[in-house]
């Protein structure tokens, strides 16, 4: 056994104290679906509610070690990094100060409080995550404190390698093929190094948000690059930056082994995993379970375990999953509609919809004009293909009507 296997059986033996091994759960209804064995390794039952505490646990344990007088530890984070540094410093009755953004969501910064109790401080810093990640260095600097990295960093990727360990130890061997999220790449990092050292040929899927493809763009550049935020709805994995030492760990992947996941289509794996199964997932937390279709001939017949790497989900977000879920299944659509100002103009509109055509938005635009007013029009159904037939009906009848679902930007300005 190599020394990064001993050292994270060393890391995951310690967490015992904080927690037990989180749940590896055979899945009967997504088995059956795929014809595959498929496994949840549940993070989204950990203390926190996320893998994020293994890594601040270890890093935290071995800073100690090396120096027993540190008592002063900072992170930066919006989400589960800065509740698993809060939970912790209560553990070890440390001081910690975590740095979030201006822009934080209420319900994070108030679960991080009740983890942290009197032990930690929250500084509100910054309306970017680049601000308050600098404040929170700077803060570092002035104090001779410890700063927690949320990924890029050796202790943290040995903290999450223990996943992967308690897989391996539950199931008396490897599975043959795992899934795992990746943002900064901490946890595939540890996984993969921990499946290496242990002669585990396992296969390797990673999953990214489309809106945040860093480990994607790194792969294309041989390095890690900035890579645009074009949609920030998985906070937890959208990433800008691979870290450094993740990528010298994940350089060695095909790029056909990282599969990006559209943000809409998640929704659909929330919406399910919640209805079907009763499992709350965050987005990151839902990303390995979404790619299983796209998959599917790959993993019939195998033992797979996928990795639900968080459920911190603010119900506040279920109208706009909902929302992306039915305009990725086609049920939802958006239009500008040009309709005459004459009288009936509006009740001979309304006579085109089918008996399961729902106006779930009408808003005119321009009320001014004489001859013609525009509307923005929102229309659910229950089955994608009945829009074909309502779009031929109103396109007979003359009517003027332009599709602006996928078009992203109208959709900020009147979405």
């Amino acid at each position: 056994m190599t020394d990064f296997a001993q050292n994270a059986r060393a890391a995951a033996e310690a967490m015992r104290a904080l927690f037990p091994p989180t749940p590896l759960q055979r899945n009967v209804h997504l088995s059956e679906r795929f014809g595959a064995e498929i496994w949840l390794k549940r993070e989204d039952l950990s203390p926190v509610r996320s893998y994020k505490i293994r890594g601040a646990f270890n890093a935290i344990r071995k800073a100690l070690a090396a120096d027993p007088k540190q008592r002063q530890f900072v992170c930066a984070s919006a989400g589960n990094h800065a509740q698993g540094v809060a939970y912790v410093c209560q553990h070890f009755g440390l001081s910690g100060t975590v740095f979030m953004p201006v822009t934080t969501p209420k319900q994070k910064i108030d679960k991080t409080k009740a983890f942290g109790g009197k032990v930690v401080e929250i500084r509100l810093v910054g309306d970017f995550f680049d601000e308050t990640l600098a404040a929170a260095q700077a803060f570092c600097a002035q104090e001779g404190a410890h700063f927690l990295s949320p990924f890029d960093d050796a202790d943290v990727i040995e903290g999450q390698a223990s996943v992967a360990l308690e897989v391996v130890d539950e199931m008396g061997g490897a599975p043959d093929h795992m899934i795992l999220p990746v943002g900064g790449g901490g946890l595939s990092s540890g996984v993969i190094r921990y499946l290496d050292a242990i002669g585990a040929p396992v296969e390797m899927t990673l999953v990214e948000p489309e809106g945040g493809p860093s480990l994607t763009a790194a792969l294309r550049a041989g390095v890690p690059v900035a890579t645009p935020i074009t949609d920030n709805f998985v906070d937890g994995a959208a990433v800008a930056r691979i870290g450094a030492s993740n990528f010298e760990v994940l350089r060695a992947l095909d790029p056909a082994q990282v599969i990006l996941a559209p943000e809409n289509r998640i929704c659909v794996t929330i919406g399910e995993m919640l209805n079907v199964e009763g499992i709350v997932l965050e987005p990151a937390g839902a990303l390995a379970v979404d790619v299983l279709e796209h998959l599917a001939d790959q993993l019939r017949g195998k033992r797979v375990v996928c990795v639900t790497s968080g459920g911190n989900f603010d119900f506040e977000r279920l109208p706009e999953v909902k929302e992306r879920a039915m305009r990725y299944q086609g049920l939802k659509k958006y239009f500008i509609l040009r309709l005459p100002q004459r009288p009936g103009a509006l009740k001979e509109f309304l006579g085109l919809l089918g008996p399961d055509d729902d106006i779930a938005r009408f808003e005119y635009l321009k009320k001014s004009a004489r001859n013609f007013g525009s509307v923005l029009i929102g229309i659910e159904t229950r089955e994608a293909a009945q829009f074909d037939g309502l779009l031929e009906r109103i396109e007979a009848r003359g009517f003027a009507i332009r599709d602006i679902t996928d078009d992203d930007l109208l959709g900020q300005f009147l979405i």
